[in-house]
């Protein structure tokens, strides 16, 4: 029981080795990362070598799945191409398997002893983070030297004897074991580096510890598919395709176990080699053999599970669950559903003049029901943004959880401010008949175009943060701010003279353009972080902040 206790404590610090390595450099580098896999899709082969470099520092193929699936929702590449990336995945996640399997033990001790001071002195910096990645390295050493310490002595038991017996002769239940153990671990790399170490202490014939080799390997492409099976089309197509590739390696392969056995197996130094470079002769094999098959699979993965012809109502588009482990994937899907709201919002916006210009009632209220996805988007955003740790987030990306935050409560502000003057344009002019003037429909229509143009501008600096931009964006508060002042003057101007279309439509005339100024704070407001952030902004627009008490009402 001792031994088995030991074997299972070996085995969860080999997993939770791998964890550290996985979430640390995807917490140092993720972002770059997704660039640099971005900027090699050109076509299938280089596709294929870049999932092999991020897989490599990732060790978790499902990961790149993941980053990789993004760019198809994206629209940025093809599901071919993504497919072809995963080909690669595999292979870097075959080579990392080879290089642990190395007698490497004596840099156990080096890189846990680096990495617990780095993540101790440096903790929140990204020298912390590195710290962490040495320890998960250090831990996934010193979990195989005990995997080995504690298999040796199970081979004693004539129980383990008997079990091996029954299971090596049967192809299917290893490969069904290899499967199970890479599900239940998450990580096909722990799982084939465990198989490699019992086969080299003899716990399990080498015949069987190539089955669950490719078991493993099916397996991990399972657990890809049942962790993201709820996320969105885009990304299932990715895990279902690349499963395909999976199980046609599996079945390619298995005929020719006893082939390896009896031919290449002898040719190598030992045992835990035969299995490490059986796995990456697999990975190769279903790589670069079926390469030239990622159109064929992607037409049969699109027609098994096309493409929703349109989301319904306020439903997320882009909050996939399964992008939570990797903080900065999650925080990119965060963004694009944050300006999917703004693109919301401005569809309510422009169809403010619609309504004003053709007295449409019946677009009003389809335009004020839309405030209902804006708030639901809004509240879909901030819980899935709760659910990223804030202490997996580099300081650059904690800035930007907080922008998206800032954005989507002044995308929710501004529908609440449209929807009500909908209404007051239904209850005040719509109802009752009556027009604008010609100068005061002027006026309007120059703050309302105005206000889509920053809007827009609005939204360009939440994306790309161009300084400038939002210097612009806050230069346009002020000239809008002047406009509304000028405008509400010669509102009143026209009210002395007694004109008839200005006295009928005041009390509306002046809340609304009112109403367009405080919607043009919200927008400008996104300017705020980015200057913030570059050093720009002045602490305080008042000429003497001592001798002025605050003032009351609207500050913008």
């Amino acid at each position: 029981m001792k031994h088995l206790l030991n074997l299972f404590a070996a085995v969860a610090l080999l997993i939770w080795g791998t964890h550290l390595v996985r979430t640390g450099v995807l917490r140092v580098f993720g972002a770059k990362l997704r660039t640099f896999l971005a900027r090699s899709l050109g076509n299938r082969f280089t596709a294929a070598l870049s999932g092999i470099g991020v897989t490599a520092l990732v060790q978790s193929s499902t990961a790149t799945s993941l980053m990789t699936a993004s760019f198809v929702g994206q629209g940025l590449i093809s599901l071919p191409a993504a497919l072809a990336v995963m080909r690669g995945a595999d292979i870097g996640t075959a080579i990392m398997a080879l290089l642990f399997a190395q007698d490497l033990s004596w840099l156990s001790p080096v890189f846990i002893f680096v990495g617990v001071v780095l993540f101790i002195t440096r903790q929140a910096s990204t020298a912390g983070r590195v710290g962490r990645v040495f320890i998960g390295l250090g831990l996934m050493l010193l979990a195989l030297e005990r995997v080995v310490q504690a298999t040796e002595p199970m081979m004693a038991s004539p129980i383990t004897q008997m079990l091996l017996t029954s299971l090596a002769s049967d192809l299917w239940m290893e490969i069904l074991i290899g499967a199970v153990l890479a599900i239940v671990s998450y990580s096909s790399l722990a799982v084939v580096l465990l198989i490699a170490a019992m086969a080299d202490t003899h716990v399990v014939p080498l015949g069987m510890a190539l089955g669950m080799v490719l078991g493993a390997n099916l397996g991990n492409g399972l657990a890809a598919v049942l962790t993201m099976a709820k996320s969105s089309v885009e990304v299932r197509q990715v895990t279902i395709g690349n499963m395909v590739f999976k199980i046609l390696g599996v079945l390619l392969m298995a005929p020719f176990i006893g082939l390896w056995i009896q031919h290449v197996e002898p040719l190598l130094p030992g045992t835990s080699h035969s299995v490490v470079l059986f796995h990456l002769a697999y990975n190769i094999i279903i790589s670069v053999g079926f390469i030239g098959f990622t159109d064929w699979v992607a037409h049969w993965v699109a027609r098994l599970l096309p493409k929703p012809a349109g989301a319904q109502g306020g439903r997320p588009h882009h909050l996939d669950p399964s992008a939570l482990a990797t903080p900065s994937l999650a925080i990119s899907f965060a963004v694009r559903e944050a300006l999917y709201q703004a693109d919301v919002v401005e569809t309510m916006l422009l169809g403010v003049m619609d309504v004003i210009k053709k007295n449409d009632e019946d677009l009003a209220q389809r335009l004020r029901r839309m405030d209902d996805e804006v708030d639901e988007l809004y509240s879909s955003i901030k819980y899935y943004l709760t659910k990223i740790s804030r202490d997996d987030l580099g300081e650059e990306e904690s800035r930007r959880w907080a922008d998206i935050i800032s954005f989507t409560i002044n995308m929710e502000q501004i529908g609440d401010i449209i929807e009500r003057v909908l209404q007051d344009i239904e209850e005040k002019k719509i109802k009752k008949g009556r027009q604008f003037s010609e100068a005061g429909m002027a006026e309007i229509t120059e703050l309302h175009e105005r206000l889509v143009s920053n809007l827009r501008l609005g939204m360009s600096v939440f994306l790309n943060g161009n300084v400038r931009d939002a210097q612009r964006l806050l230069e346009e508060k002020v000239h809008f701010r002047n406009l509304e002042r000028a405008y509400a003057t010669s509102h009143l101007m026209r009210l002395s003279d007694r004109a008839v279309h200005s006295m009928e439509t005041s009390s509306l005339h002046i809340d609304l353009i009112s109403d367009l100024k405080r919607i043009n704070s919200h927008i400008s407001s996104i300017a705020y972080p980015i200057l913030e952030s570059a050093g720009v902004l002045a602490p305080s627009r008042l000429k003497n902040p001592r001798s002025m008490a605050e003032p009351q009402g609207d500050h913008s």
